[in-house]
């Protein structure tokens, strides 16, 4: 279904061109209000007054929601690309839900699946730190008792690694 943006931006379009103007440029966020207000021919303290304006703030938010908006297609498309194809599984995960989320099927910040990658790479994250301290302990032993710092160090896998996967 189509949406008529001059609805959505029924106030926007009211105004005349020279606030349209402007309104776009603030959106844009790349002028002064100095630069913006000799743009469209108007005195800064002008342009000061309009931003007060009730009538010229509810057009800015019209127009911000619509710019806004058509944003979204391609941050849902990047959302699905990263859903199908991201090499964590927790991107994977997280981008997914994101996509459910928005559809409307739960929330974002939390899911039984969310919670046990979480877990699962906290878990993974303890086991590669404790593994790198217990490669540095080796290290400052061999060098205490040898008075050298080369070392070998033969890591031989354990528990659920065991079988290599």
């Amino acid at each position: 279904m189509m949406v008529d943006k001059s609805v959505q931006n029924e106030t926007f379009y009211e105004l005349d061109k020279a606030k349209q103007t402007a309104i776009i440029l603030l959106f844009e966020d790349k002028l002064s209000d100095e630069q913006i207000a000799k743009t469209v021919n108007r005195s800064r303290t002008t342009l000061s007054n309009w931003k007060k304006d009730n009538k010229f703030k509810q057009a800015q938010i019209e127009y911000r929601r619509v710019a806004i908006d058509s944003y979204v297609p391609d941050a849902i498309k990047r959302l699905h690309k990263l859903a199908i194809g991201a090499k964590s599984e927790m991107v994977s995960l997280q981008a997914a839900q994101s996509i459910l989320s928005m559809a409307g099927f739960g929330s974002v910040d939390s899911s039984p699946e969310l919670e046990q990658a979480k877990i699962e790479k906290a878990k993974a994250d303890v086991r590669k730190t404790k593994a790198e301290a217990d490669i540095k302990e080796a290290e400052a032993k061999a060098i205490k008792e040898n008075g050298s710092g080369n070392l070998t160090v033969n890591i031989v896998p354990f528990g659920d690694d065991a079988d290599g996967s």
